[in-house]
């Protein structure tokens, strides 16, 4: 007998619905860009100007071309399925807290030019899912985590500037953020199974199973007596006519 704490990971159509609908929203705006001649990038986040705030809201929807929306599309869409998969609950709070967390956490630090992109977005989730599966000490959860170092550990490289032109600052902010919401976040997520021998007020006593063995778990072999007290033999005959 366990407890009901698995309750979350159920499959929906939000689970696929809504990170489409999100990376949906994303495209179009990528296409209005091109196709009306727009030049959006100015609605990105520009660091310590206050008119550059407005970036922490609109920059995850604004891509500089089609290879860096490509790059974000395919993580975002499987970070953010996890995410309502096992973590439903609190999916919605998560994604708007940690765009504009990591936005403003990018205007405090970032460097003097605009900042757009879903990256910071997606480190949020990387971060949460990897760390949080961690704490969780949930065995889904955790499996969970590896899934996310194997495909996605790599990406921890890029909170570093190692490469020109990439706001690393903006991964640094969403990482950082990912792991906060790792601490703050403890309201419903799911919890370690524990069977009923795990309570802390089980009796022993009413278990068969368990009572075969002593205090160290070591098996209580029956003596002869409690051998021979246990046989009983059951027939039946039928008389001859």
């Amino acid at each position: 007998m366990s407890m009901k704490t698995t309750s979350s990971f159920q499959f929906s159509l939000g689970v696929l619905g809504y990170p489409l609908l999100f990376l949906l929203l994303i495209w179009i705006v990528f296409w209005a860009e091109l196709r009306f001649g727009l030049h959006l990038k100015h609605y990105g986040v520009y660091p310590r100007k206050i008119e550059g705030l407005i970036g922490v809201v609109f920059s995850p929807f604004i891509h500089g071309s089609l290879t860096h929306l490509y790059h974000n599309s395919i993580p975002l869409f499987v970070l953010s399925m996890a995410l309502f998969y096992f973590y439903r609950p609190i999916a919605w709070n998560l994604i708007l807290w940690g765009i504009l967390l990591s936005g403003f956490l990018t205007w405090c630090i970032g460097s003097s030019a605009y900042h757009i992109g879903a990256s910071g977005l997606i480190y949020v989730l990387m971060s949460f899912l990897l760390f949080k599966g961690l704490l969780s000490k949930h065995f889904r959860l955790i499996a969970l985590s590896l899934v996310v170092v194997f495909l996605y550990g790599g990406m921890i490289w890029y909170i570093f500037p190692v490469k020109e032109k990439m706001s690393w600052e903006g991964h640094l902010s969403g990482f950082v953020v990912g792991i906060l919401f790792s601490l703050i976040f403890k309201s419903s997520i799911a919890k370690p199974i524990k069977y009923a021998w795990e309570q802390p007020d089980f009796d022993a006593s009413d278990d068969p199973f368990l009572q075969q063995f002593d205090e160290d778990g070591n098996f209580i072999e029956p003596t002869k007596h409690e051998q021979d007290s246990k046989i009983s033999i059951h027939y039946s005959f039928k008389e001859e006519e």
